[in-house]
C-alpha cells in the first residue's frame, strides 16, 4: 500500500515538474485576448448597424435637410426685400423689365456675350447669392428659391432660371422659364410636377410682388426642342421644366402657364417653414441617435452574454479536466 502511494506521489511530482512556470498565466492571457476580440466585434457590429440605419434614413433626412435650407433661403430673401426701400425695389423691377424688353428684341438670346452674362447675373440679385425670388406650386405644396442659371450646383438644391428667357416679373411679350430636378434621392425639388393639370396655378414672388400663372399647356419634348420656350408677341407666359420619366430623364416635361390676376383669397397652402423644418430635423437626428444607442447596448449585452456562456463553460470544463489529471 505504501509502495502504491509512493508511486502516485512520484507521478504527481513528475507531472508538476513538467508544468512550466509560465503555464499558469495562460488562462488569464486567453481571457484578455477573448475580451479584446469581443470588444472589437461589438464595435464593428455597432458601426455596421449605424451605417445601415444611415443608409436607410439618408434619403428622408437629406430631403428634410435640403427643404430646411430652402425654407431659410426663401425666408432670408423675404427679409432682405422687406429691408429695402420702396424706391430700391421699384428701381430693381424697372431694370428687370428693361432687361426683358432688350431680350425680346435679341435675335440670338440663347448665346450670351460676357457682358450680357454679367448683366443677367446682376439683375434682380438682391442678396448677392444669385437668388432672384421664389416659386410656389400649391397643388404639390412646393416652395422653392429660384436662382440665376441652371448649373448643377443650383439644380441640386433649388430651382434655376433658364438664362436666355425672360426674368419672372411678368409683362407683355415675356416668357420666363424655370427648371428643377425630379426624383432626386436627396431633395424633392420639382418632384410631382407631372401631377399638375390644366387650370392649376403657380406663382413667382419677386421683390415683394407676386405673379400668378394658370397652366394652359403641358408638353413632353426632347431636350433639344426649345420652340415651346419662344417669346410670343403680347403674351405673358411662364414655363416650369423638369426631366421625365423618373429615372430615365430622356425627355423634358414643360408645364406652361399664362398670367392671370392674383387670387383675391391668399394662398393658404402649408409650405415648409424654417422653424418647423428645424424641429423635424432635430427630432429625426434625436431618433436616430436613440435607436443607434439602443442597438449598441443590446448588441453589446448579447455578445457579452454569449461570451460568458461560451467561455464560462470552457473554464469549468478545464477545471474539471485539471482535477482529473491530478487524481
Amino acid at each position: 500500500m505504501t509502495d502504491e502511494s509512493d508511486a502516485k506521489s512520484a507521478a504527481q511530482v513528475e507531472l508538476d515538474a513538467q508544468v512550466k512556470p509560465g503555464a499558469q498565466v495562460k488562462p488569464a492571457a486567453k481571457h484578455k485576448k477573448s475580451n479584446a476580440l469581443l470588444n472589437v466585434m461589438i464595435a464593428i457590429s455597432a458601426i455596421a448597424m449605424i451605417g445601415a440605419l444611415g443608409l436607410i434614413a439618408y434619403p428622408t433626412f437629406s430631403d428634410w435637410w435640403n427643404r430646411m435650407h430652402q425654407s431659410y433661403a426663401v425666408a432670408g430673401y423675404v427679409e432682405q426685400t422687406k429691408d429695402m426701400s420702396g424706391a430700391e425695389r421699384k428701381a430693381m423691377l424697372k431694370a428687370a423689365h428693361e432687361y426683358n424688353e432688350r431680350l425680346a428684341a435679341n435675335g440670338d438670346r440663347w448665346h450670351m456675350t460676357d457682358a450680357q452674362k454679367r448683366e443677367y447675373d446682376e439683375t434682380l440679385d438682391v442678396t448677392g447669392t444669385g437668388i432672384m425670388g421664389y416659386v410656389t406650386i400649391p397643388r404639390i405644396k412646393v416652395k422653392l428659391p429660384v436662382y440665376h442659371g441652371t448649373s448643377d450646383g443650383v439644380l441640386q438644391i433649388a430651382a434655376g432660371h433658364l438664362a436666355g428667357t425672360s426674368l419672372p416679373v411678368g409683362g407683355a411679350t415675356t416668357h420666363a422659364v424655370v427648371s428643377g430636378h425630379t426624383g432626386l434621392p436627396s431633395a424633392r425639388l420639382l418632384t410631382g410636377l407631372d401631377e399638375l393639370q390644366k387650370g392649376d396655378t403657380f406663382a413667382f414672388h419677386v421683390l415683394d410682388e407676386t405673379y400668378t400663372y394658370q397652366v394652359d399647356q403641358i408638353s413632353v419634348v426632347l431636350p433639344s426642342e426649345i420652340s415651346k420656350l419662344n417669346i410670343e408677341s403680347g403674351a405673358d407666359y411662364a414655363t416650369l421644366i423638369t426631366c421625365t420619366p423618373y429615372g430615365v430623364n430622356s425627355h423634358r416635361l414643360l408645364v406652361r402657364g399664362h398670367r392671370i390676376p392674383n387670387p383675391k383669397v391668399p394662398d393658404k397652402t402649408q409650405y415648409d417653414e424654417p422653424g418647423e423644418m428645424t424641429a423635424v430635423a432635430a427630432a429625426v437626428i434625436g431618433l436616430l441617435v436613440f435607436v443607434a444607442g439602443c442597438a449598441f447596448v443590446g448588441l453589446a449585452r448579447l455578445w457579452r452574454r454569449s461570451w460568458i456562456v461560451r467561455h464560462g463553460l470552457c473554464a469549468g470544463a478545464g477545471a474539471r479536466h485539471s482535477s482529473g489529471v491530478r487524481g
